[in-house]
């Protein structure tokens, strides 16, 4: 079956060949008058599924309003939202006004999701990247404990796919247990992206990130969006930008925002400079994001490590990325994730000496003392802000274990 769109009495949708995996191929087109619109299902899973599979196509395009069109599909064991999601993204390929469906969702589907609506200042180490248009990695991701999963409509997916891929998401945000990540969402830059935002922002995304930012008027469009669909999703805010650098603090402080990072390939490709492993280059543009970021009283996270298979190097950035200040990092495959989780973690010496110095400080502050001495040194109200913040970092206040 070919994979193309282009013609005004047919139309495919989804991914077949030896790649393809927990995925379909779809296509729909108008029988000639008088035949029957057949439904053609080749499956891996035919001898256990097929007539369950059968079923699900034939109800999925009653409620499109389908039922005059022909289907013909190659799945290879696809579940069953995204089968749904290829059978919609052809159909409406075929017939742009056809009207969106969804499946219902289960019980965990949008479940404790509060982060976002206090500006989000959760546990969020580790936010692991997942190309929109790949149902196979949606699956497990929640099983490799990821802080957060970003489902990704911008530079994961081409062009031609874009339309699909928000169906898919979509539906996997309706469908697929993250076992407890936070669900976000890396839409287009805007402001194509307010497109994304509108179509998904009522299917429980906790933060929506923001790809290219360059100004607060843009982050206000994504917000209204928001509101408009009743959700109360935040933002994460992605500089990639010289101009965008020179607005962090504006940026920071629109509203919506809930964190904010530096996009550092394509700031690196914007002022002209190469990526290094120790992030050199970006050096005074992660300082200017990090305190945009303090001073709107929003999160600062830290970008990708682009060398998936340098285990040591990742390491590395994520400690460094920590000692300046930053509260997470990205990461572009599952193995990175309990690296990030140990980067972030304080050690036992660390919350034992930070849980001393809050004890002491607060009976201090009830006994009317300012200051006191924890350990030989001077402790004061900054000292115990501090070992507070330690005392967040762990699990246990609020993330996922790793």
């Amino acid at each position: 079956m070919t994979n193309t769109h282009q013609t005004p009495f047919e139309a495919t949708a989804g991914h077949a060949g030896p790649d393809a995996r927990s995925d379909c191929q779809v296509r729909v087109w108008r029988p000639e008058p008088g035949v029957a619109p057949e439904v053609i299902l080749r499956s891996k899973v035919a001898s256990m599924y097929g007539p369950a599979i059968r079923a699900l196509l034939l109800e999925t395009r009653a409620t499109l309003d389908a039922d005059d069109l022909a289907i013909e599909i190659d799945d290879l064991g696809a579940l069953p939202w995204t089968l749904m999601a290829r059978l919609e993204a052809a159909v409406q390929r075929l017939r742009p006004e056809t009207r969106a469906t969804a499946p219902s969702p289960p019980a965990f589907a949008g479940a404790g999701l509060t982060r976002s609506a206090d500006r989000g200042h959760g546990l969020r180490r580790s936010r692991l990247y997942l190309p929109g248009d790949a149902p196979k990695l949606f699956i497990n991701a929640g099983l490799h404990r990821p802080d957060a999963v970003i489902l990704d409509l911008e530079d994961a997916v081409a062009p031609a796919e874009k339309d699909a891929a928000r169906i898919l998401v979509r539906n996997a945000l309706r469908s697929v247990d993250f076992h407890g990540a936070e669900r976000m969402v890396r839409v287009n830059a805007l402001p194509a992206g307010l497109a994304d935002i509108t179509a998904l922002a009522p299917h429980a995304v906790d933060v929506f990130v923001l790809p290219k930012v360059e100004s607060a008027e843009a982050v206000a469009a994504a917000h209204a969006c928001i509101q408009q669909a009743g959700a109360t999703s935040g933002l994460l805010a992605t500089i990639e930008t010289a101009k965008g650098v020179l607005r962090a603090a504006e940026i920071a402080a629109a509203p919506g925002v809930v964190a904010m990072t530096l996009g550092l390939e394509d700031y690196a490709a914007d002022i002209g400079a190469i990526r290094t492993h120790d992030g050199r280059e970006s050096a005074w543009a992660r300082g200017q994001i990090l305190n945009a970021a303090r001073a709107a009283g929003v999160q600062p996270l830290g970008s990708v490590y682009a060398d998936i298979d340098d285990a040591d190097g990742f390491l590395a950035w994520a400690r460094a990325e920590q000692q300046m200040g930053f509260e997470g990092v990205a990461c572009l495959h599952p193995r990175q994730i309990a690296l990030a989780h140990n980067a972030f973690a304080p050690t036992p010496d660390e919350v034992a000496k930070a849980r001393r110095i809050v004890a002491a400080y607060e009976e201090a502050l009830a006994s009317g003392l300012g200051a006191i001495a924890v350990d030989g040194r001077m402790v004061d109200a900054p000292v115990a802000a501090r070992a507070r913040k330690v005392l967040a970092r762990q699990p246990a206040a609020g993330g996922n274990a790793s």
